[in-house]
């Protein structure tokens, strides 16, 4: 009897069948993150633009740049030169990769935006830029990642609206504007590079780091505006302007665009960065008296059904 009872003995006490697999769980909270933080860099930058503008003809670009940075430099300082300071073993091991960084956002790209400011209205000029997220995808493309269907649509459609822009704007190609081509350039290989920035390097001292480097490099160039241009004249328009891009373009925008970088890709958050081209119009609409037709508006929000269609897209 012992032994005719076994079997039900061993099926009640075999483990029960599992349960079928469930769906992965998506992170969608650094996603949604990464999202709103590529939203507040790109309407933050997007006064910059006016502000180089505004400033072309009162401060010279690779002055206004220094003066920018280190406004930038101090506020960053309480939080990051102690960080930067305890990984500067990981900065020494990767110090181009470093000096790279600081050249292409912080040395060259800024100021050429300054430069296009003296000669290009602030509207063409986020309307260039829109140009970097498709470098952008192109750098994260050659480096293997898929970037899906509906991604793809979306930056076309975003580039479609900004082309038509740009078309219907009817204005000529002046010297700012391929100075704004070079800027876009340089902004794209940037965030392309901060997706290979070194594992465990902090972010803050990573900022604080490449915000020292930019403005060391940027030195010499300065020395020579000031001999060759003069100093200019510092007043409220000009100081709180330079306060503006050192707090909020620079120190904030910055973070906040390194962090999306790293928690979306730059493909995605490229996408998003096609909002600004919207936000400098109606900037500039808004405080420099730049015109703004229904002509713009319509394809204001191609743009925005582009960015909406392709910074959703799944991985």
């Amino acid at each position: 009897m012992a032994t005719a009872a076994r079997p039900a003995e061993d099926a009640a006490s075999a483990d029960p069948p599992s349960a079928p697999p469930s769906a992965p769980v998506r992170p969608t909270g650094p996603v949604a993150v990464g999202l709103a933080l590529a939203v507040l860099a790109t309407v933050v930058w997007s006064g910059s633009f006016v502000t180089s503008r505004a400033l072309g003809d009162s401060v010279p670009p690779v002055q206004h740049a220094f003066w920018r940075w280190v406004v930038a430099l101090a506020v960053v300082a309480p939080f990051g030169a102690r960080r930067a300071w305890r990984q500067r073993a990981l900065i020494r091991r990767h110090l181009g990769f470093v000096v790279l960084a600081s050249l292409l956002g912080v040395t060259v790209y800024n100021t050429l935006v300054n430069q296009a400011g003296v000669t290009t209205p602030a509207a063409n000029m986020g309307m260039i830029m829109a140009a970097s997220p498709v470098l952008m995808a192109l750098y994260e493309r050659a480096g293997g990642v898929r970037l899906g269907a509906r991604r793809v649509a979306g930056l076309v459609i975003a580039c479609a609206g900004v082309l038509l822009l740009v078309g219907g704007d009817g204005a000529s190609f002046s010297a700012g504007d391929l100075w704004m081509i070079a800027a876009a350039c340089c902004f794209g290989s940037y965030s392309a590079l901060l997706r290979r920035r070194p594992e465990g390097l902090d972010g803050v001292g990573f900022l604080f780091t490449t915000f020292l480097l930019g403005t060391v490099l940027l030195l010499p160039a300065q020395v020579i505006s000031l001999a060759v241009q003069g100093g200019f004249h510092p007043t409220p328009g000009t100081v709180w302007p330079i306060l503006y891009v050192g707090v909020a373009s620079s120190a904030v925008a910055f973070f906040a665009w390194n962090k999306a970088i790293s928690l979306i890709g730059p493909s995605r958050a490229g996408v998003v960065y096609y909002l600004q081209p919207v936000c400098v119009a109606l900037l500039s609409w808004v405080l420099l008296a730049e015109p703004t037709g229904w002509a713009q508006a319509g394809c204001m929000a191609l743009i925005l059904g582009g960015v909406v269609l392709g910074a959703g897209a799944r991985r």
